[in-house]
């Protein structure tokens, strides 16, 4: 595909760590979420669906079992392994249960690193420090906060339930102790133009960051947006407009940045909208294309940017 000749990768960082390809497993430890269990809110936010993107939704698997599985689904290719702790909030739970659970992944003698999902009101000091035990064992540890996007007005319309602020204090803490960030952005969110994607981003860069994830906005079945999506309120991007975009902020990323993730898509049935999505190899040739043609990582750092607060968003 050639990703990899234009972009700093999660693969291409990890290969060069360990010496081989390390391959993330994802893992559903049936946690919760405080945007739907009712100390937050309740339903979710409007875009959540978790089903449509992890393989182990609603698995009664012991966390052990499901590594097992994903290694089977990737033929056993790879001699270690990533745990992903993806659905849901992967915090967010008593902290001997979050112990327990990552535990049992690390005691899996070929994984060689974690990945915490979570979202930024949902990580405290002892969780911090639980991962910061896990670093110092010489774990590859990552903390993934789901910002989605740094614009007030549109977290309150997706019903995220907190603010950019709570995202900066997450990551000046988690950063402070050496855990890597990463940031999941989802571009294309309602009202969004390519320039909220272009300040979101710098106010992300600005307040640090380790690793990125861009995700195209997709409808699915089961979610908030599935219901405006069939009353015909809810325009989404075209795969030209998303790869335009992400490709920019590729450009606008310092080189040390690693991106997990340059796109997205969703299993089927789930999948509502746009077509596109069904198709993971269509966003990721066509991104590789403008890539190579308009440049690639960094090449864009420094020029025609522009000042932006957390207050002016």
């Amino acid at each position: 595909m050639g990703l990899d000749k234009h972009v700093h990768t999660l693969g291409t960082y990890m290969k060069q760590r360990y010496g081989s390809k390390i391959h993330k497993l994802t893992i559903d430890a049936a946690f919760t979420c405080p945007n739907r269990d009712g100390s937050l809110g309740l339903g979710g936010c409007t875009f959540c669906n978790v089903s449509s993107f992890s393989a182990e939704h609603g698995s009664k698997a012991s966390v052990a079992e499901q590594l097992a599985a994903g290694k089977q689904r990737r033929g056993g290719k790879e001699k270690r392994y990533m745990a992903y702790f993806q659905a849901y909030t992967s915090t967010y739970d008593e902290y001997a249960v979050l112990k327990d659970k990552y535990q049992q992944a690390m005691d899996v003698s070929d994984i060689v690193g974690l990945c915490v999902g979570t979202r930024p009101d949902c990580v405290p000091d002892d969780v911090l420090a639980l991962l910061v035990s896990y670093q110092q064992q010489g774990m590859e540890v990552w903390l993934e906060l789901g910002l989605q996007t740094a614009h007030a007005s549109t977290l309150k319309k997706i019903n995220r339930g907190h603010d950019f602020e709570a995202y900066r204090d997450t990551v000046t803490r988690a950063r402070a102790l050496g855990i890597k960030v990463c940031t999941h952005l989802i571009l294309g969110l309602p009202g969004e133009t390519p320039a909220h994607a272009e300040q979101t981003l710098q106010l992300v860069l600005d307040a640090g960051v380790d690793g990125i994830k861009l995700h195209p906005l997709h409808v699915v079945e089961n979610s908030t947006m599935a219901k405006q999506w069939r009353a015909d309120r809810l325009p989404l991007w075209t795969l030209e407009k998303y790869v335009a975009t992400a490709c920019d902020l590729i450009r606008q990323t310092p080189a040390e940045v690693v991106f997990h993730r340059v796109s997205a898509y969703a299993r089927p049935p789930e999948l509502l909208a746009p077509d596109w999505c069904g198709d993971k190899w269509l966003a990721m040739n066509a991104i590789v294309d403008n890539l190579a043609q308009l440049g690639g990582q960094a090449s864009a750092v420094g020029s025609q940017r522009i000042e932006v607060t957390a207050s002016s968003v």
